[in-house]
């Protein structure tokens, strides 16, 4: 298993489009959203300037982008190919090629998180003591894997044609909802409502909780936690499906 992950980053970092869209275009996205924006103004329903509202809302961005569009796509050009059959006649079992997939996207998340917040630090001067920036990086790190997992299962669940508009609808209505490019409070209540059963909800909770000199609340936590059992059993479940259809 340990090849394959190794295998899966090697591919990703040859990619010019993942440098682009997992690393840059996020880092792009918090200057166009939050680089312009008073750094004193407070976000509305927060006690977060915009700048280090965007700063967590992008690096989560971009860490979503690599483990779940990159992710998806992979898988279900391989099972085209033929790649996923010959998986299969190796030693790896099933839960072994869904757990590299899922470990090998979220080792890829790291760059795009670290240079949302290098650019935070140098262009608006967005500070933290040295236990939040860790704090911030492990969350937003660990928190990626749910949406890795769901990368690897909508890769099983679409073919090499229509996995893209399947993936970038889920991609941008989780991303949108979830609040990772407006705060929800702009919402209307009944859709506010929504938004926070949805996992990037929870996701972008975790570092606001950490800027604001606490801990990750539990209830966003459990929710994320529920989210990658369901993922990781939903990728596992259509993995033996894939297997039985070969």
């Amino acid at each position: 298993m340990n090849a394959l992950v190794k295998l899966e980053i090697v591919r990703a970092l040859r990619n010019k489009k993942y440098i682009f869209f997992t690393i840059m275009y996020p880092a792009a996205l918090f200057l166009m959203l939050g680089g312009t924006l008073d750094g004193t103004t407070k976000v509305m329903g927060t006690d977060l300037t915009m700048p280090a509202f965007y700063m967590v809302a992008m690096a989560s961005f971009g860490a979503l982008t690599a483990v779940l569009v990159g992710n998806s796509e992979r898988i279900a050009k391989e099972r085209e190919k033929g790649w996923v059959r010959q998986l299969r006649l190796t030693a790896l079992p099933g839960r072994g090629y869904v757990l590299a997939k899922t470990a090998g996207a979220g080792v890829l998340s790291l760059p795009a998180i670290l240079v949302v917040f290098a650019v935070a630090a140098a262009v608006k001067g967005v500070r933290f003591d040295a236990w939040q920036w860790l704090a911030l990086t492990g969350a937003i790190w660990a928190g990626s894997l749910v949406f890795a997992a769901l990368g690897v299962a909508l890769g099983y669940l679409a073919t090499e044609d229509n996995v893209r508009p399947i993936t970038m609808l889920v991609y941008f209505a989780l991303s949108i909802l979830g609040g990772l490019w407006m705060p929800t409070a702009n919402f209307p209540q009944w859709l506010q409502n929504i938004c926070e059963w949805l996992p990037t909800h929870a996701y972008a909770g975790l570092g606001q909780a950490i800027e604001l000199g606490g801990a990750p609340r539990a209830g966003d936590v459990a929710l994320l936690a529920g989210y990658f059992v369901l993922f990781t059993g939903a990728a596992a479940w259509l993995y033996r499906k894939d297997s039985l259809k070969a």
